[in-house]
């Protein structure tokens, strides 16, 4: 199994912690410029994504693509229930 050098558990709290926070602040932001757009639920939550981004940042993987196919999609599964190829997850993090 990988190495993470930083708990992907610790991350995820943390991560989910500032969304909780952040999205009805953000939501709220998009209804008053009336730049609200529909939004369905993709198979990650944003938490999950930010967990995955900054999971990479900490890994010592020089690229996100290895990083998600070499290690998230190998080893990190089990965290992560509905993950997506790598090209949706790119998608979602630049959503």
């Amino acid at each position: 199994m990988s190495q993470v050098p930083m708990d992907t558990i610790t991350i995820f709290c943390e991560s989910d912690e500032f969304c909780k926070e952040f999205e009805p602040r953000w939501e709220q932001h998009l209804l008053e410029s009336s730049l609200k757009r529909r939004r369905r639920q993709g198979a990650l939550y944003l938490s999950e994504v930010i967990t995955i981004m900054v999971g990479f940042h900490v890994s010592g993987y020089r690229t996100f693509k290895h990083y998600y196919l070499n290690d998230v999609l190998r080893y990190q599964r089990g965290y992560f229930p509905g993950l997506v190829s790598y090209h949706r997850v790119v998608e979602l993090a630049l959503r």
